[in-house]
């Protein structure tokens, strides 16, 4: 008896603001495929501005998986996405999915497998943090490389975000991040037919995309949104509320920076972010279909 066909799969990386969401809209449109969000602050509830999450208007063109499912005071870690992101692909069957998102860690997931970390408790998490604040690159380097120096030996820059999830595990379950990294699972998509693309815009290009873009959110209500997300009292230190455009903002509403500055801050932080992604997508993405949208 013959196989059936086999199933499909499209991935879309890019960076912020390279149109990667309208990429995906039209071809689940084209082809009736089911959209998956693949970006680790587009899950957040509270956050459709501020992440660029795709409109209720474009949601409803085609049906999407894994947007702002997640109260923004849980942390929800690449292994929480990789469980989410199989229960969606082992229920819809022969549906092509299109995986799309900036977040190169989900991709990970998806193409090599995932290390299955068990949750770490807040107080860990907190307890990490208070370790991190204050201290410098070199001096975060130095913490880590003492307390777990395998993890140390595989960070190529020791973000604070990093070190702070390698030290919350390290004390919450005795045992080195690089350790569970080793026992990664196989990819989600092993079988798949793949189609894998980069958007790539042009620099100048993806500058003006992202400053456009910002004044739009702000157009739309991106300070309402932080002001609500303040209103909930939630822990500055959540991954929610460090999105780019939250503290810039919260410290506008402060009186702690003009408008202007607070705005111009975002911008800045977004380029960064932007060329961070790029320079993650060419060493870990350089096979894949790289394209230059219009």
């Amino acid at each position: 008896m013959g196989k059936g066909p086999q199933k499909r799969a499209v991935l879309i990386a890019g960076p912020t603001a390279s149109g990667k969401s309208a990429l995906a809209l039209k071809l689940a449109r084209e082809r009736g495929g089911l959209i998956v969000n693949t970006d680790a602050l587009q899950v957040y509830d509270g956050l459709r501005l501020l992440t660029a999450r795709p409109s209720e208007a474009e949601m409803a063109e085609a049906p999407h998986r894994l947007y702002g499912t997640v109260p923004p005071s849980r942390r929800f870690s690449t292994g929480d996405w990789a469980r989410a992101a199989a229960e969606v692909i082992a229920a819809e069957g022969d549906r092509e999915l299109i995986f799309v998102g900036g977040t190169g860690l989900y991709f990970e997931a998806l193409l090599n497998g995932f290390a299955d970390v068990p949750d770490v408790p807040e107080a860990a998490v907190l307890a990490a943090t208070a370790e991190v604040e204050g201290l410098d690159g070199d001096e975060r380097g130095r913490l880590i490389a003492a307390r777990d120096p395998l993890v140390a030996a595989r960070l190529k820059a020791p973000d604070p975000q990093r070190v702070i999830r390698a030290l919350a595990v390290l004390i919450a379950t005795g045992r080195s991040l690089a350790s569970f990294q080793d026992e990664a699972q196989a990819g989600l998509l092993k079988g798949f037919a793949l189609e894998r693309i980069v958007l790539n815009p042009d620099r100048d290009v993806l500058r003006a995309r992202i400053a456009r873009r910002f004044s739009t959110m702000l157009d739309h209500g991106a300070v309402e949104e932080v002001r609500g997300l303040l209103f909930s009292g939630l822990d500055p230190q959540l991954p929610a509320m460090k999105a780019i455009g939250v503290p810039e903002i919260t410290a506008w509403l402060a009186g702690e920076l003009p408008a202007e500055e607070a705005i111009e801050r975002a911008v800045i932080a977004t380029r960064q972010y932007a060329k961070r992604q790029r320079t993650w997508f060419r060493s870990r993405m350089a096979d894949w279909t790289w394209i230059e949208p219009n």
